[in-house]
């Protein structure tokens, strides 16, 4: 049964919310990528944050808070502030760093609203290819405004799926060895650099199916819910090293692929 909290809440308006502002911010983060950006490293020395990162979170805070002064915030590069109006924005400035530093399309902002622990609203842009995926949960997915639904069906064995890879040289050779397992079966794999962005990509039909481990909430808080929301199935599970998988998958091949992944990681330690 819905709280309080959430029945006095709109998730539509915080949807508005969170495409707006990812819209903004995305347009600013886009003019920056033509600029020279400040590097530092996080958890390896291909985990990069940039000056850019720091600077596009302050200004989600800054323009949600235009809106929604009382709400509660949690960020990647930082950010922690406590509100009391029951909604927690979830932020990632810039998914897909590296491509952002690169120069390369594949990066953009995810900004969830979750209540009593449950994403209620989000969005994504993309501003590379000037796209902004939105939902509100019960309301459905759209992309630039216009509703999205999966509605095309899939066979495991044309199937194009997108996944990721650790920042650590270890992970990466373990992931290596379950994709030699993987691409037998599937039409082929993709690898875009930005988890936010390939939840996007399964809900619109770009790719069939997506599977990544170890991802924070923030990368994917947004996108799932526009994943799930399209008709997309979602699932985790424990990986083959002990961290949690985050899969998405077209409803036609859900069964099919959850074995594939299960009968990969076998094994593999």
């Amino acid at each position: 049964m819905p709280s309080n909290a959430e029945n006095s809440l709109d998730f539509m308006e915080l949807r508005d919310i969170a495409s707006y502002v990812a819209e903004q911010v995305g347009e600013y983060i886009l003019q920056e990528s033509r600029n020279s950006v400040l590097l530092e490293t996080k958890s390896s020395s291909s985990d990069f944050v940039t000056n850019v990162d720091k600077r596009a979170e302050a200004l989600i805070v800054n323009l949600i808070n235009n809106h929604r002064p009382d709400d509660s915030f949690l960020g990647e590069e930082g950010t922690s502030q406590e509100g009391n109006s029951g909604v927690l924005w979830v932020i990632d400035p810039i998914d897909g760093t590296t491509n952002f530093i690169h120069k390369h399309p594949g990066f953009g902002v995810s900004i969830a609203a979750k209540v009593n622990g449950d994403t209620v609203a989000g969005a994504v842009a993309d501003p590379s290819h000037g796209e902004i995926f939105d939902a509100a949960i019960g309301h459905g997915a759209r992309r630039n405004g216009k509703e999205i639904t999966l509605t095309r069906s899939a066979k495991l064995e044309t199937a194009l799926v997108a996944t990721g890879f650790s920042y650590k040289n270890t992970k990466r050779a373990l992931q290596a060895k379950v994709l030699l397992k993987i691409l037998p079966c599937i039409a082929d794999i993709r690898r875009m650099g930005s988890a936010a962005i390939d939840l996007c990509s399964v809900a619109t039909g770009r790719v069939d199916a997506f599977f990544e481990t170890g991802l924070n909430e923030w990368d994917i808080a947004a996108g799932t819910l526009i994943a799930s929301e399209a008709g997309a199935r979602l699932s985790t599970f424990t990986d083959f090293d002990g961290e949690t998988l985050t899969v998405a998958v077209n409803p036609s091949i859900e069964a099919q692929f959850i074995e594939l992944l299960h009968a990969a990681a076998e094994g593999i330690a």
